[in-house]
C-alpha cells in the first residue's frame, strides 16, 4: 500500500517562521520558553505531553490550557513537523516515510516491526545525505547537504508515532514505536548537539519515555564524539565495523583512516565503562561477497573483539546500481554465522526488510542538494561503467 500526500507544515511563510517551533525543545528549554511568557514551569510538562504523547500540533486542542494561553501560543509558537510526501508499506510490514524538511530536501525514516509484532523499531535519519562515503552504502553516494535540526530528527518519531496509532497503539492491533535506532541517513555523531537533544526527548517520560536500552546510536567511529556522548548519556551504542583489519576497513569505511579500529574499539571500551549497568556493544557487520565473508575474516573479527562484551549483527549487503559489490549466497551467510558461533559469538542475521520499497539497510535515499559534488562524481562513474 502506498500513500502520496501533500507536504504539511513545510515551507512556512515569513510570519510562521518567526514563531518558535516547540517540537524540538527539551523540557528545560520549554520551561525557559514559558517563563519568558510569564507562565509557570508546569506548563512545559503539559505541552510536552500534548505534543509527543498525544501527537497534537494545534494549540486549540490543548484543552487543559487556558484560552488566553492558547491564544498567546498561537502568536508566539508552533508545532511544525516535517511534511509527509510519501508513506508506503512493504509486503513484510515495514513502513517507510519520505519527509520534506525545511529547505525542501527529502529524508527517509523506516518503521520495522518484529515478527511477533511486539517490537516496532524506527530507523531515524540525522542528516540530509551523509558526510561520510562508505563504499557499500547508497546513502553516502548522494553526498551531503546539511545536518537536521532537533525538531526534524524528533519529528520523524512524531510522524511515525501518529501514523502507528499513537502511544498506546491503534485499534487494529498495531503498537506505537517501541525502539529507536539512529541508523538512517547520515552519521549521527557528526550532528552531535541536535542528535543528543532529540534522543533526550526520546528518553523523557513526558515525551516518548523510551528506555535507554531501546534507543541505539550507530556510528562509523567518530571517536571524540563517542567519548563526549558517554559523558552525557548512556544510550545503547552500535558501531559500523564491517571489517577485521584496517587495510580492508580503510576501503569500506574511509573514516577509518582517521580513527582506526584499535582507536575505535578503545573508545567503545571507555563508553561501556561509563554505563551504569551491564551493557553490550552492537557490532554491525555488512557481509559482502568475496570481500569480507571468508573464514579468515570471521577469525579476525573474533580476535579484535575478544575482550569486548558485544553481539555481532550480520547484515547481508543490499545491492544498488554501480556499487561493484554483491550479496553473498545464503549458504555463505549461514557459514559465516556458524564460524562466529564456533568462536563464541552471538551473531544474529539481520533479515532484509522493506527492500521492495527501498527501505532496507543502506538503501535510504532522499533529495539532497549535494554540497560535496560526490553524487555527481558517483553518477558519472556509474554511467562510464555502464558504457
Amino acid at each position: 500500500m502506498t500513500r502520496d500526500t501533500q507536504p504539511t507544515h513545510v515551507q512556512a511563510d515569513a510570519a510562521e517562521t518567526s514563531r518558535v517551533n516547540l517540537l524540538g525543545l527539551s523540557r528545560e528549554q520549554l520551561r525557559t520558553f514559558f517563563a519568558e511568557l510569564g507562565e509557570k514551569p508546569f506548563r512545559a510538562t503539559q505541552v510536552m505531553k500534548w505534543i509527543h504523547q498525544e501527537g497534537v500540533d494545534s494549540f486549540a486542542d490543548m484543552t487543559n490550557l487556558s484560552k488566553a494561553l492558547r491564544a498567546k501560543l498561537e502568536q508566539r509558537a508552533e508545532v511544525r513537523a516535517p511534511g509527509v510526501v510519501y508513506e508506503g508499506d512493504s509486503k513484510d510490514g515495514t513502513r517507510k516515510w519520505v519527509l520534506e524538511v525545511e529547505d525542501g530536501s527529502y529524508v527517509e525514516t523506516v518503521l520495522i516491526p518484529s515478527e511477533n509484532g511486539h517490537r516496532r523499531t524506527l530507523c531515524v535519519s540525522s542528516q540530509v545525505g551523509c558526510t561520510l562515503d562508505c563504499s557499500f552504502c547508497s546513502t553516502g553516494k548522494q553526498g551531503y547537504q546539511r545536518n537536521l535540526t532537533s525538531a526534524e530528527i524528533i519529528g520523524q518519531v512524531w510522524v511515525a508515532q501518529r501514523s502507528a496509532g499513537g502511544r498506546e497503539g491503534s485499534g487494529d492491533g498495531r503498537k506505537a514505536v517501541t525502539n529507536v535506532v539512529m541508523m538512517g541517513m547520515g552519521e549521527p555523531l557528526m550532528n552531535f548537539d541536535n542528535v543528543v537533544s532529540a534522543m533526550q526527548l526520546m528518553l523523557d517520560d513526558n515525551a516518548y519515555g523510551l528506555s535507554k536500552r531501546r534507543v541505539t546510536l550507530s556510528t562509523s567511529g567518530v571517536v571524540p564524539r563517542i567519548d563526549q556522548l558517554g559523558d552525557i548519556m548512556d544510550v545503547s551504542l552500535a558501531i559500523s565495523l564491517h571489517a577485521p583489519t584496517d587495510e580492508l576497513r580503510n576501503t569500506l569505511v574511509p573514516l577509518n583512516r582517521k580513527y582506526n579500529i584499535d582507536t575505535l574499539l578503545d573508545a567503545c571500551r571507555r563508553y561501556l565503562a561509563k554505563c551504569d549497568d551491564t551493557r553490550m556493544l552492537t557490532v554491525e557487520y555488512t557481509l559482502i561477497k568475496d570481500v569480507n565473508d571468508q573464514r579468515e575474516h570471521a577469525e579476525g573479527l573474533a580476535e579484535i573483539l575478544a575482550d569486548l562484551p558485544c553481539k555481532i549483527n550480520l547484515i547481508p549487503f543490499n545491492p544498488f546500481p554501480g556499487s561493484g559489490y554483491e550479496k553473498p549466497s545464503r549458504n555463505q551467510i549461514m557459514r559465516f554465522q556458524q564460524w562466529l558461533y564456533e568462536l563464541g559469538y552471538t551473531a544474529p542475521i539481520r533479515m532484509t526488510r522493506g527492500d521492495d520499497i527501498d527501505a532496507a539497510c543502506g538503501q535510504l535515499v532522499g533529495r539532497v542538494k549535494d554540497r560535496t559534488k560526490r553524487s555527481q562524481r558517483y553518477i558519472s562513474t556509474v554511467q562510464l561503467d555502464a558504457g
